[in-house]
């Protein structure tokens, strides 16, 4: 599911895309993918474009945090 996360950030040409691999570190979740967007619009694109392509593997957010404002945005996808 992250490399489906990924290209759907690269696609929208997010920047700065790390995927940190948690699985040895804590039980409370696998992989962190984190990536930079220019603006708020550039955020909300590659969200929007993550929760597609997810959607389209049948995985759904749990929650989604922040994308009104875009200055941030957290989904977790459990």
């Amino acid at each position: 599911m992250w490399l489906s996360a990924v290209r759907a950030a690269e696609s929208k040409k997010a920047t700065d895309i790390r995927v940190l691999d948690l699985r040895e570190v804590t039980s409370f979740t696998d992989f962190f993918v984190i990536c930079t967007g220019g603006n708020a619009r550039q955020i909300q694109a590659i969200t929007e474009e993550i929760r597609l392509r997810l959607k389209d593997r049948g995985e759904r957010p749990i929650s989604l945090e922040g994308i009104e404002n875009a200055e941030w945005v957290l989904a977790d996808y459990g």
